[in-house]
């Protein structure tokens, strides 16, 4: 299946050393400006087309808590991504997920506070379903690409969002492994919710880093260490993001395709003209009458 991967790249991940004929794109979007200029381009070697925008910004300027999530997956879309693969620094928060672990997810628990979380608001409501939230597809994707690298990987697992940009407290941190999640990370609620709504099948490739602080043995979390092992992991991200992006999978089956469907709950002579003018790269512009 053709298509266009996007890929997000997460903290350590700046670049895409793989990608050929790139050129930066800068959009503007109806809510603001994402993290960075957008580079596109294809795979050295082939024709598959690669979207890739760093969530922090080029020299990690926005704390996550800044990112603006909305604009990110508005450019992402607006510029044609199909597909969009997440890379996650993460702590562990089970003794098998071990430092340098990668991690394909399945689940999310979101205990974000400051952060815009839909595109449907100030006019127009919508609802999409989000049991679950990340594409089944593309997860066995990115789950059989991950298998080619070094690295030991996990299928399946939660991962809990908190605020940051602080660390977890021991309180906390123990609380968390008491829920049965298996990562904690800062970044990628809302924007799996926001990819959903954008009808973008969305997977996380979580790099863990470290065991977070309830850990009785190892050293509280701290930022050289997060930093050393995050420059091993970032060379299989860049490596799974390639594989993946030489061969799609096909998404015309994914929970993504077709979630706006009946989500909108707002009528459509009641949509005020500059919300859907805002939401107009989404669900189109008014039909005309006559």
């Amino acid at each position: 299946m053709k298509g266009v991967l996007a890929v997000i790249g997460g903290s350590g991940l700046y670049e895409m050393d793989w990608l050929e004929d790139v050129e930066e794109v800068s959009v503007s979007t109806p809510f603001g400006l994402p993290s960075d200029a957008i580079l596109r381009g294809r795979v050295k070697g082939g024709d598959a087309a690669v979207l890739f925008l760093p969530r922090h910004g080029r020299g990690h300027r926005f704390s996550p808590s800044e990112i603006n999530y909305r604009a990110n997956i508005c450019a992402l879309k607006m510029l044609g991504a199909t597909h969009v693969l997440s890379v996650s620094a993460v702590g562990s928060m089970r003794e098998e997920i071990a430092p340098g672990d990668l991690v394909v997810v399945d689940q999310f628990i979101d205990l974000t506070k400051r952060r815009a979380s839909t595109f449907f608001d100030d006019g127009i409501a919508a609802h999409v379903t989000f049991a679950d939230p990340v594409c089944p597809i593309m997860a066995a994707a990115v789950h059989q690409a991950a298998l080619g690298t070094r690295a030991r990987v996990h299928r399946g697992g939660t991962y809990v969002c908190m605020e940051g940009p602080q660390f977890s407290t021991r309180a906390e941190s123990r609380v968390y492994r008491g829920w049965g999640v298996h990562v904690i990370g800062m970044t990628n609620m809302p924007e799996a919710k926001l990819a959903r709504e954008a009808e973008l099948p969305y997977a996380t490739l979580a790099l863990s880093t470290d065991y977070d602080c309830w850990h009785g043995v190892e050293e509280a979390v701290t930022v050289e260490a997060v930093i050393a092992v995050l420059n091993r992991n970032v060379v299989h991200a860049r490596e799974v993001a390639r594989t993946l992006a030489h061969d799609l999978p096909d998404v015309s089956t994914s929970p993504a395709r077709g979630a706006l469907k009946n989500a909108i709950m707002t009528s459509p002579d009641m949509i005020a003209p500059d919300a859907r003018a805002r939401l107009e790269w989404l669900i189109g512009p008014r039909p005309r009458e006559g």
